[in-house]
């Protein structure tokens, strides 16, 4: 039985599907079972520029939504500005503009740095069913279903997202962006999108993540933003 949310995800999974293989600008990564896309010079590189000062200006401890027994599984650090700053809300339409899903579904973007080692291991971004946090996400927004990720700069060695179950690494190129579905093609959580964020060999890395949600998406008082 298809569930009204899982018929949601069905749609926009196919809608956003179909507008990146309609943009001309977009490069249908080859990975079988997963909706994985690039697209280059999103994001200029002054913006990217200015977007590493800002990040750096609010950077803590990369979080985990779950407890996790490796310390080294999530070594980054991570920055949140404030989603109205003039940067932030430049950086928001250029990627609402590519993936098209209404403003309303999406969680405020994150900032991300990689020093020389820090990494995050294989992990997915969509919510796990039956892990202690999954009923509260259900409170603010609900499943995630695409990710947006943009690359502020290029590190010197090392710092590739590989998505571990279909074989793909994509180096960081400064200004692309990478775009993938969380979910299969019944709305269901995809498996095989599963990706880490390589360690760091040499330099920094920054990028910048925007997650969408089935349903409207608000941040309780109390909730951390991964």
């Amino acid at each position: 039985m298809v569930t009204a949310n899982a018929e949601y995800r069905i749609k926009i999974g196919a809608w956003v599907k179909a507008r990146l293989i309609a943009n001309p600008d977009a490069l249908k990564i080859d990975a079988e079972g997963l909706d994985l896309f690039i697209i280059r010079d999103v994001l200029p590189p002054e913006l990217c520029a200015d977007m590493i000062a800002l990040v750096d200006k609010h950077l803590v401890p990369s979080g985990i939504m779950a407890p996790h027994p490796d310390p080294e599984y999530r070594t980054s650090y991570s920055g949140n500005p404030p989603p109205d700053h003039p940067l932030m809300v430049e950086v928001d339409r250029r990627i609402r503009e590519v993936v098209g899903i209404q403003k309303e579904l999406g969680e405020t973007i994150q900032g991300q740095r990689y020093a020389v080692g820090q990494q995050f291991k294989p992990h997915w971004d969509y919510f796990i069913p039956g892990e202690d946090y999954y009923a509260k996400t259900q409170e603010v927004g609900g499943q995630r279903t695409w990710t947006a990720m943009a690359f502020l700069n290029e590190p010197e060695a090392g710092g590739h997202t590989r998505f571990t179950e279909v074989g793909v690494s994509v180096r960081p190129r400064t200004g692309n962006l990478l775009i993938w579905n969380n979910l299969n093609a019944e709305g269901e959580p995809n498996q095989k999108s599963m990706h880490q964020g390589s360690p760091v060999e040499a330099g920094l890395k920054y990028v910048v993540t925007k997650w969408y949600r089935e349903r409207t998406w608000s941040l309780l008082p109390d909730e951390p933003n991964f």
